[in-house]
């Protein structure tokens, strides 16, 4: 759990590991301890993948200038990450799960159907992230001679797989030692590969790719927002639970987006200057992110990044799969935390399965994940935002869990919201390279934004729209709720909170 200063990992002097009992619970102030920038480690490991340099590639793909991939990958990336952020309050002033913290809005059983989006992007992600493990190491062994075939795959894909799972079943305490060591061993590994393929940047190629279109500028911007912090915009309060009712809320969002936003930030920059310098290495980019970057490597430091690329990964892996865990709870489901944990790592190493041995294109079907879930989750974000930002009271945390309570069993309105902002928005998305979503983009042609092939077909409007439309509309529609939950007097405890 998130401890004091001088144990950066989250871990109390001679505390032994186990497995965390703690589920949907309430913290209790016993157990919440630490200061805002422990927040750091976790984030930091959780991001510091070297996925980010194949988001340089990614960029450019929309077909846009070097200046224009950056400035949409800087805005992106610390935008979305800020949302992250002001989430994250929530978690120190309610001492529960984002997905329990949501009750506030959509209700107590009416929070279902966001918990089960928050569920599937949690485990898409961490099957990506698991996916993308496996086929690096492949890669290296390949190139070390070691054999880089299916034999290869199978034990990189279990190995992977196992540590992803143990560390998501014990919980909190092994995460945040988990992300101490990701920090520091792949943020030196990463700086030692930026230093050994430098000179495979060619400023001359990168100035001399075209600007794009405003549209094509947009379409980078909101692909960035959706691989990066909305991407864990659903989780952000599960960390910051732990952290005591008084720690700063100023501090909890700039240590939230400062660890998130750092090491994607450096990675892009250094990935836009390498896929800028050669349309080759940003085309195998695309097919195999982690892979391509092995090509331009001396081969004695391919084993230490084959480290730094798994180890990147599989930080990222077990924050998602700590989180889905809970957000398959607050679904609905009467378990343990680490079952559902198992559950999902089992589904995971299924998904990675599929993406390593059967699927024979990775970027098409990773940006039509993005998109599609993008959008419904940018509209549970404005909606969160806009319930937290009405508030002047920390939540009565147990009626975070009686349907009979403050703040009700299902309420329609944010319900409506948030359908409707999914709708709109999927009409103004599309995902020509995943054809199982080319029903997206109805609302192109109506609108006048020229149709699924027109202008305004890959800017992707669909996921601002959305979160702006719940957002605002939460504002307007919830402000006499939330002050009618105020006035009421807090709640005696209740152990409801297991059950629900």
């Amino acid at each position: 759990m998130i401890t004091p200063p001088d144990q950066p990992d989250g871990r109390a002097p001679d505390r032994k590991l186990r497995v965390e009992t703690y589920g949907l619970d309430v913290i209790a102030d016993t157990e919440r301890k630490g200061t805002p920038r422990t927040l750091f480690w976790p984030w930091f490991g959780a991001n510091v993948s070297i996925l980010g340099l194949g988001y340089g590639a990614f960029a450019l793909g929309f077909g846009i200038s070097f200046w224009q991939a950056l400035a949409a990958g800087v805005v992106g990336i610390v935008f979305s990450f800020l949302l992250c952020g002001f989430v994250a309050v929530a978690g120190k002033r309610g001492s529960a799960p984002t997905m329990v913290l949501g009750r506030a809005a959509y209700g107590v059983r009416g929070n279902r159907l966001p918990s089960v989006i928050s569920w599937v992007l949690t485990v898409g992600w961490e099957t990506v992230l698991c996916a993308l493990a496996t086929m690096a190491t492949a890669t290296v062994f390949g190139r070390l001679g070691w054999g880089g075939g299916t034999e290869t795959k199978i034990v990189a894909l279990v190995l992977v797989g196992a540590l992803t799972v143990v560390v998501g079943v014990m919980g909190f305490d092994l995460i945040m030692r988990l992300q101490t060591l990701i920090t520091v061993v792949t943020g030196v590994l990463t700086v030692i590969y930026i230093v050994l393929v430098a000179d495979h940047i060619h400023w001359s190629a990168v100035s001399a790719v075209p600007a794009g279109s405003a549209q094509e500028f947009i379409g980078a911007l909101v692909f960035m927002m959706t691989g990066f912090g909305l991407g864990w915009v659903n989780a952000a309060a599960d960390y910051s639970r732990y952290l005591p009712r008084t720690a700063s809320s100023r501090g909890v969002i700039g240590w939230t987006a400062f660890g998130a936003s750092l090491a994607p930030l450096l990675l892009l920059v250094f990935g836009l200057l390498l896929a800028g310098s050669s349309a080759d290495l940003a085309e195998a980019v695309a097919a195999d992110p982690i892979g391509a970057l092995t090509t331009i490597l001396p081969t004695w430091f391919l084993v230490p990044f084959a480290l730094v690329a798994v180890l990147g990964l599989v930080g990222g892996a077990v924050l998602d799969i700590y989180s889905s865990g809970l957000a398959l709870l607050s679904a609905g489901l009467r378990v343990p935390r680490y079952v559902a944990a198992l559950f999902d790592g089992v589904l995971m190493i299924v998904g990675s399965i599929y993406i390593v041995f059967v699927a024979d294109d990775f970027l098409g079907p990773f940006m039509g994940f993005l998109t599609t879930l993008g959008v419904p989750i940018a509209a549970w974000c404005g909606v969160m935002l806009a319930d937290l930002a009405l508030r002047r009271r920390d939540y009565d945390e147990p009626d975070l869990y009686r349907p009979t309570g403050r703040y009700g069993d299902v309420r329609l309105t944010p319900l409506l919201l948030t359908l409707t902002a999914t709708a709109l928005g999927w009409g103004l998305v599309t995902n020509s390279t995943a054809a199982w979503l080319d029903w997206q983009g109805y609302l192109l042609h109506p609108l006048g934004l020229g149709g699924r092939s027109g202008p305004w077909a890959y800017a992707n409007l669909g996921v601002l729209t959305a979160l702006a439309l719940t957002f605002l509309g939460t504002l307007a529609l919830h402000r006499d709720r939330v002050h009618q939950q105020e006035t009421l007097t807090p709640s005696p405890a209740t152990d409801e909170g297991a059950r629900l």
